[in-house]
């Protein structure tokens, strides 16, 4: 165990210059997103520290912003990490995702694992997780549950993505898109090149491959707290699945103002059959605001997923940033013989 350690700035772009330095290093990192996370993410290092994967561990934590005083317990952890053990703090919460990624671009492992701070998944699981991988030539594999140990409506809102995902994204039948999940480096690579505002990491591994497998894992009771996904943060995400990479939402309105268009005909010819052929005046007041009703609404419906896609793109173009680092940190850096001591910028910027 190395008792110093030594803080490095990072360089801006999708990979920083120190970064890039490392071919891979270890057989396996573990990126873990840290929000909230101050009274689980001891247990967790300590847990995984205790694991001999072939080729060696370390371990990537990237506090995201967390309010609580996660921070102060991972720079402690530097000192008594007994495995190589890299500390990145955000300069404020960015989300999930733009952490992982962030966490992604500092793993030296020929393969990495993530997995979230709140021991729902066993740590006893990740050599299993990654021995698959690696005797399978696996480039991703991911985990499902016998049984998910979070409340109903969450799990409710995760099949509804995972449906939601099986069309928007492309990808294999049935497979459970978990959080807790292993990649080659060869993906992880593919991955950080994304520069974007709104990453989603499944969307990105979609992109980059097909040769996926999944395994089956124990879920656990959370331990302490509770979720950090809202209902509101659940919307986000599911925005992101919807709008960042496919191009479904768009055709769906198109076809959705064809075929209130297609209903407006027929109403049409109906009023001018009624009205010439049966000489009455065309009634019904009632029928006449549901008709229009339904109709500003799909167009309200219609006009809200192309603000979506503008909104985002203008903030993409205006250089909406995908995480601003304060501060890096490892117990342990073979290879560096200085920090580099270069400001950090928001990654994703020029």
């Amino acid at each position: 165990m190395n008792d110093t350690f030594d803080v490095i700035q990072t360089l801006p772009g999708p990979l920083s210059r120190e970064a890039s330095r490392f071919e891979p290093g270890v057989g396996l990192s573990v990126v873990v997103p840290v929000y909230r996370g101050a009274s689980t993410i001891g247990k967790l290092v300590d847990e995984l520290s205790r694991l001999a994967p072939a080729g060696g561990l370390e371990i990537i934590l990237v506090n995201d912003g967390s309010p609580d005083n996660s921070d102060a317990v991972c720079r402690a952890l530097l000192e008594t990490a007994a495995v190589p053990l890299t500390y990145i703090e955000h300069a404020r919460n960015f989300g999930e995702h733009n952490a992982v990624l962030t966490g992604l671009r500092h793993a030296r492992g020929a393969y990495v694992i993530t997995m979230d701070d709140d021991l729902q998944n066993p740590p006893e699981e990740v050599v299993r997780l990654f021995d698959h991988a690696r005797t399978g030539n696996w480039d991703v594999v991911y985990t499902r549950y016998a049984v998910k140990q979070h409340a109903g409506w969450r799990n409710l809102g995760s099949r509804f993505a995972n449906k939601v995902a099986d069309v928007l994204l492309d990808k294999p039948k049935g497979l459970y898109l978990s959080s807790f999940r292993c990649m080659a480096a060869l993906v992880v690579r593919a991955v950080t090149q994304y520069t974007g505002p709104y990453p989603y990491i499944d969307g990105l591994i979609m992109q980059v491959t097909r040769r996926i497998d999944s395994i089956e894992v124990r879920h656990l009771p959370r331990l302490e707290g509770r979720s950090n996904y809202t209902l509101t943060r659940l919307v986000r995400l599911w925005l992101n699945l919807a709008t960042s990479f496919s191009l479904i939402p768009l055709r769906l309105a198109v076809f959705a103002g064809a075929a209130m268009a297609a209903l407006g005909v027929i109403g049409a010819v109906a009023t001018i059959v009624e009205a010439l052929f049966l000489n009455e005046t065309p009634t019904g007041w009632a029928s006449t605001m549901v008709v229009l009703l339904l109709v500003g609404g799909v167009q309200s419906m219609i006009l809200g997923v192309l603000g979506e896609y503008v909104g985002r793109t203008f903030l993409t173009a205006n250089g909406k940033p995908q995480g601003a680092i304060r501060m890096v940190a490892r117990n342990d850096v073979p290879g560096v013989a200085e920090p580099l001591g270069v400001p950090a910028k928001p990654v994703g910027t020029s």
